[in-house]
């Protein structure tokens, strides 16, 4: 505890974060991750450095659990991405897979401080927002942000506006009381949603001050200053806390975080694709501790980190031996990957002993990191891993099934697959009204009207209480222009 606190008093006194060492796990197959069931070559199964951050001080590392792109910063605030590119979410100016970590050109004028993964989408957070930013709508005084798979949340010192979003808000994970649904034709039914484009500060937590958030894939958690918990969104598998599958269209606090059981301020919140913790974690766990690692749950692609001979997927807590005894600044979980930052000091030589992951990459890569970086060449060749090549496909037909979240990889028009639920129909007649979620699929009774659950989403009563914030459009009729 002594050295953690002569730490904070040196990067006060000095105003610079202190950086690490960055090692990843997981899967390097950035365009099969999550599209193709079973066991993918190129997975590394044992925390590894990456060849172009080798000696590199990274200081924030950002993934998501529906991110199959990294984002890396380091302490002179130069931006890092690598991964699935197919939207440009890597912010190259193209839609070209990057195997290996690369400098962000364009925001080289800026120093990062933080950043966030979506889907399809990046987000990062400068340390002079003054200035004019591609961005149209440019948010002020903004602490942190995080992404869910079609929106961003940001969090600001502006008081009574202390958390904005935009995007997408069909399962209400905006908190603006609506899912902003119309119908887009006059002779049928078929639903849209109208995006929300510009960022917009949630009414219902205009009396609070929100200093914690994160973002499942159609779903938010915040904590407020007191420690309370807020939910919202997509409510299936009860992934909201609220002891019910139900959509949440405003923020609700959740009843088990109040009286003597607030939250305390060093706490860790998380949101994965159909659960949310106070730890870390998507279909799987990375939890950093001042002197080791521990992960846990369902994993496919060494992203819980125990090497060629561990186990794969672990119900229990385990730590991560190769890297006990090495103090962890911070990790981050993406889909099928993890990332930690440890600290140098003092495991110099532990971290030479350490695969180095090459990866593929262009000699206009290779130059531009070359050029942008000012780290000096370590001494000595670091050894490069050729475990993926050695490594034999699992048999084991349980690890090659995936959880139905992840679907949504295999096309982009199969989000409410994504979700636990199945896709909704719309037969003549309005018979059926199709919002089945999971197992909670409707059944059709003997007369043939819906006898379902639904979805979740909030009754009528609910919806007239919320007239104020109603929806924009109603069914069966056309959006006004």
């Amino acid at each position: 505890m002594a050295e953690l606190e002569a730490e904070k008093m040196v990067e006060e006194e000095t105003g610079k974060e202190k950086g690490g060492e960055l090692l990843f796990c997981g899967s390097t197959c950035w365009d099969a991750v999550g599209r193709r069931k079973g066991a993918l070559d190129g997975n590394l199964v044992s925390p590894t450095r990456l060849r172009p951050l080798v000696g590199v001080d990274i200081r924030f590392v950002a993934a998501g659990c529906v991110s199959c792109h990294c984002v890396a910063v380091d302490v002179e605030g130069r931006c890092y991405t690598w991964g699935r590119n197919e939207r440009g979410q890597l912010g190259h100016g193209d839609k070209i897979q990057r195997d290996r970590p690369t400098i962000v050109s364009e925001l080289s004028k800026y120093k990062i401080k933080k950043a966030g993964a979506g889907r399809s989408h990046t987000v990062v957070v400068t340390e002079d927002e003054i200035e004019p930013s591609p961005v149209r709508c440019l948010v002020s005084e903004v602490t942190a942000t995080a992404c869910g798979a079609d929106f961003t949340v940001w969090l600001s010192s502006v008081e009574g506006a202390s958390i904005l979003n935009a995007g997408l808000p069909q399962y209400g994970q905006l908190g603006h009381g609506t899912d902003n649904e119309y119908n887009t034709k006059d002779s049928s039914v078929k639903l849209a949603y109208e995006a929300q484009p510009r960022p917009r500060a949630i009414a219902a937590l205009a009396g609070e001050t929100i200093v914690k958030v994160a973002c499942g894939t159609n779903h938010t958690v915040a904590v407020d200053s007191k420690g309370y918990v807020y939910t919202w969104g997509f409510g299936g598998y009860g992934r909201l806390g609220h002891r019910e599958q139900k959509d949440e269209w405003v923020p609700r606090r959740v009843d088990v975080f109040q009286r003597n059981n607030v939250l305390p301020p060093e706490a860790v919140i998380s949101a994965g694709s159909v659960n949310s913790s106070c730890t870390a974690g998507n279909m799987h766990h990375f939890v950093g501790a001042d002197s080791s690692c521990i992960s846990w749950g369902h994993a496919q692609y060494g992203e819980l980190g125990y090497g060629p001979y561990g186990q794969k997927s672990s119900a229990m807590p385990k730590k991560v031996d190769i890297l006990e005894g090495m103090h962890v600044i911070s990790v981050a979980c993406g889909y099928g990957h993890s990332l930690v930052i440890v600290d140098r000091t003092n495991v110099g030589e532990r971290l030479d002993q350490l695969d180095v992951y090459d990866g593929k990459a262009s000699s206009q890569d290779n130059e531009e990191i070359e050029r942008n970086s000012t780290v000096p060449p370590k001494k000595g060749a670091a050894k490069v891993s050729n475990n993926s090549k050695k490594r034999k496909k699992s048999k084991d037909s349980s690890e090659e099934e995936e959880d139905e979240e992840n679907s949504d990889y295999e096309s982009d028009d199969s989000e409410e697959q994504a979700n636990g639920q199945s896709e909704r129909k719309k037969q003549a007649g309005g018979k059926a009204s199709g919002r089945g979620r999971g197992k909670a699929a409707n059944k059709l009774s003997g007369d043939g009207k819906g006898t379902g659950r639904g979805r979740g989403r909030p009754t009528s009563t609910n919806k007239s209480s919320q007239s104020v914030q109603g929806k924009t459009g109603k069914r069966g009729r056309p959006r006004k222009s």
